[in-house]
């Protein structure tokens, strides 16, 4: 949508002058960092781009300077002081534009960051034949009247509807509107404003994408409901050493030199899940140069990455490894190699890949001086 697809010069009032500490943020809400930019900004942004000013947006006082910084280089927004309530913060930011005179205005509470195009030109286009129109949804469940902590009698959901912001206005109607309100003194929303004023308000379509943030886990980043990792590892083989592959032992004339027990296969494996989990590297949780770990059975490291993935609500999905030698021979040991991985992953065993493959006499591990491992891991979100 762009400025010249507006039918009237549009403006738009920002309402961002609340506390916003529910949030348990540092800073009010509409300062905070969300989606890698200041709340705040979200929404201006998509107001601007739909051909929408000037913009008021009303903040606490002292933080003018601060709400002017985030949203430098957004065209047409002009920061000011908001009031006490937030029909205070309105009212200012509708004073502010009547100099400008648009012909129409939306009012949006910045806490809304998420503001669609396609909302905006809804509403737009709504007040061609209304002087007021609001975003609403239906409500999808069951409601019912609270009797003190038992249920009281049923209530009609389809005659309610979840109403959200931006609300549009005839400007110099909502303007009068404010301005003779006699009500509460913070007002719920503009659209009670207006049908206290004996405007009709339209109905159009809202979006669930425009949900209100507003409590600490809305603040959480976004988690994909997959992720990926890889992992490779090296270890020297010696005279003297065990050798052990994915947690087996493996009889051989020579074995893998170490600071635990060197198991490179399950080395790989645990920088995969690591990396996908995004907790780092082996190294920084078991350092070579802590003498707990001389020796250690390599299945606590894989054991400990999976936990770790845990507590990020991740669980393993599936694992791919591969062994890379000229020996020993890899395919005897295969199931009893996926089967110990399956049962420290405490996934099924049909989840585990485990493959060998040589460099045909070339490199290092073709003059059998050493093994390498490399291994894929799969992570899915609970």
């Amino acid at each position: 949508m762009s400025n010249t697809s507006l039918p009237s010069p549009a403006a738009a009032v920002v309402v961002a002058a609340g506390q916003g500490l529910r949030a348990g943020q540092r800073l009010p809400k509409q300062f905070a960092p969300w989606r890698g930019k200041p709340v705040i900004r979200h929404s201006v942004e998509s107001l601007a781009a739909a051909g929408i000013g000037p913009i008021i947006v009303a903040v606490p006082a002292g933080a003018e300077e601060r709400a002017a910084e985030m949203l430098e280089g957004i065209p047409g927004v002009r920061c000011i002081t908001g009031g006490a309530t937030r029909q205070d913060s309105v009212r200012l930011g509708l004073d502010a534009l009547e100099a400008s005179s648009p012909d129409l205005v939306l009012i949006h509470d910045a806490a809304r960051p998420i503001l669609p195009q396609t909302v905006i030109a809804r509403l737009v286009d709504a007040l061609a034949a209304s002087v007021a129109a609001i975003p609403v949804l239906p409500v999808p469940d069951s409601l019912a009247y609270a009797n003190g902590a038992h249920m009281g009698a049923p209530a009609d959901r389809e005659a309610l509807r979840r109403v959200q912001t931006p609300q549009a206005f005839r400007f110099a109607d909502i303007l009068a509107a404010h301005r003779a309100w006699q009500g509460e003194p913070n007002a719920g929303d503009d659209a009670q404003v207006a049908r206290a004023a004996g405007m009709d308000v339209a109905l159009v379509e809202g979006d669930e994408a425009l949900r209100k943030l507003t409590y600490q886990t809305d603040f959480l980043p976004v988690q994909p409901p997959v992720r990926v990792g890889t992992g490779y590892d090296v270890h020297q083989l010696a005279d003297g050493e065990e050798l052990w592959l994915c947690g087996v032992r493996i009889e051989h004339d020579r074995g893998l030199a170490g600071h635990s027990d060197a198991d490179v296969a399950i080395h790989a494996l645990v920088d995969a899940i690591l990396g996908a989990a995004g907790a780092g590297d082996i190294g920084q949780h078991f350092p070579p140069s802590d003498p707990q770990w001389r020796g250690a059975s390599s299945d606590r490291f894989l054991a400990h990455a999976v936990h770790l993935a845990a507590e990020k609500a991740y669980g393993v999905g599936n694992v791919d490894v591969t062994i890379i030698c000229e020996a020993p021979k890899i395919g005897p040991h295969r199931d009893a190699m996926r089967a110990r991985l399956a049962e420290i992953l405490r996934i099924d065993m049909e989840s585990v890949s485990v493959k060998a493959t040589t460099t045909e006499k070339l490199g290092f591990t073709g003059r059998s001086e050493g093994i390498a491992a490399q291994a894929v891991a799969t992570l899915y979100r609970y």
